[in-house]
């Protein structure tokens, strides 16, 4: 681990030990379809948030970790990205601590040098912090539009179970906003310091229009994803974008995600949740097996 990795480790009280998770079951029954692989058509504007805060996208646009890059092994990163979300909500503290290990392996590669725009390491606990606000925000904000309106009582509870997604890595529990007010106030901040410049924009329309994939499904589904992504993201970023909108294609995109939300509630929960549930077992396979975790 480098020397700033280091440091940022001994700044951190890591957690070790986590509330007994709720299963994929119980996560349905009390938020039903939040799991649901309709998440997925908000992963690119997710993402977009993410690094909309310089230090993660610099971070990112100049990672040196080719093998878990989505520009190089699009396929690899999914499976670590849902991998993580379901240990994080859904694994034991054992499970968290080994998924915690295996990242911040790669993690250590992922620091500013000299020329880097801005400072940044992928061990800073403030940067993690955005980064799990995001995912949180991400998951209420897609269940919402795909299917109903969480009471306030529900997104209270929902924020709650939600706080490993940052203490998994290096985000301290006390970091996170003591409850949903809070929390509130803490994302609107984060949005005044958002700022995307003409390098970021460049990686981040890679992304939007999955120039990653072969000419094939660029030609199939680029179009579709930027409409998606677009439609998931706050006007404001839509605009630092330069990703055009109008009240018609809101109305659009809105027909189509309660659709999509219909549509999923049709199949049975174990189908609606593959998109966690099969990264679950792969990762408890290797982690039984010994075989690397990402």
């Amino acid at each position: 681990m480098t020397a700033q990795a280091s440091a940022f480790d001994n700044k951190t009280r890591l957690e070790n030990q986590w509330p007994e998770p709720l299963s994929a079951k119980e996560l349905d029954r009390k938020f039903p379809g939040v799991l649901d692989n309709t998440v997925m058509l908000s992963a690119g504007a997710n993402i977009i948030m993410q690094l909309a805060l310089p230090a993660v996208g610099y971070g990112v646009a100049e990672s040196r970790v080719k093998s878990g890059s989505v520009l190089h092994r699009p396929l690899k990163r999914t499976r670590t990205t849902f991998t993580y979300l379901a240990v994080a909500m859904m694994g034991t503290s054992e499970e968290k601590l080994a998924y915690r290990k295996a990242v911040n392996g790669a993690h250590k590669q992922v620091y500013s040098t000299d020329s880097s725009p801005v400072k940044y390491n992928a061990f800073d606990p403030e940067l993690q912090m955005w980064v799990a606000a995001c995912l949180y925000w991400g998951f209420v904000d897609t269940y919402q539009k795909v299917n109903r309106t969480l009471s306030r009582a529900e997104q209270e509870e929902f924020y709650q179970l939600s706080h490993p997604l940052g203490t998994t890595l290096q985000v301290r529990q006390d970091m996170w906003p003591r409850d949903l007010d809070g929390f509130e106030a803490y994302w609107q901040n984060g949005l005044k310091n958002l700022s995307i410049d003409d390098r970021v924009r460049e990686f981040l329309m890679i992304i939007a229009d999955l120039k990653f994939l072969n000419p094939v499904s660029q030609l199939l589904f680029s179009r579709f994803n930027r409409f998606v992504t677009t439609g998931f993201l706050p006007q404001e970023l839509r605009d630092q974008m330069h990703l055009e909108w109008n009240d018609d294609k809101q109305r659009k995109f809105e027909r189509f995600v309660r659709m999509a939300g219909r549509i999923s509630r049709l199949f049975p929960r174990p189908i609606r949740q593959a998109a966690y549930l099969l990264p679950l077992w792969d990762f408890r396979r290797r982690l039984k097996k010994g075989k690397p975790l990402i």
